[in-house]
């Protein structure tokens, strides 16, 4: 994939990725969403079991997996869907961007390979100034961050 295609991709991914960033403060409650939306409308374990064409029982369970973490994604539409609501999920990175992702990754790559060479021309007597260093990791980043190698996420 040529670079132009690749920082588009990027681009775009993080402009969606963006929509999510104010949601990441909610939380969600102890007996997660299922359980709270069902006891807001006031609707029985019976009432929304007979909604899925299912068991209460079922419905019980649905709910503790959800809680659990164990549910999956196509239940959680199942019961969005019966309770008149679209499940909307996605990602947001630790950081502000993938772009700033990949720009930490290339540099934690660029940094290693950088010191590994300056310590073997250390042992030959031709150590390289702290300053001349950094500009070569800041320009081996630089260079891995565009071209974004396949070792990037080794």
């Amino acid at each position: 994939m040529d670079i132009s295609k690749q920082r588009l991709i990027i681009e775009q991914a993080d402009r969606k990725l963006a929509l999510f960033r104010p949601l990441s403060s909610i939380s969600i409650p102890p007996k997660g969403w299922i359980h709270t939306i069902r006891i807001a409308l006031k609707m029985s374990l019976r009432q929304l079991g007979n909604r899925l064409g299912i068991s209460p029982q079922s419905v019980k369970e649905i709910e503790e997996r959800e809680a659990n973490g164990s549910i999956t994604l196509k239940g959680l539409k199942e019961v969005g869907a019966v309770l008149d609501m679209k499940l909307v999920y996605g990602f947001i990175p630790k950081g502000q961007s993938i772009e700033e992702m990949i720009e930490k990754r290339a540099l934690e790559i660029a940094k290693d390979i950088v010191m590994r060479t300056s310590y073997t021309m250390q042992l030959e007597d031709q150590e390289n100034t702290k300053m001349r260093l950094e500009k070569a990791i800041k320009n081996r980043a630089e260079e891995i961050k565009t071209k974004m190698p396949k070792y990037l996420w080794d």
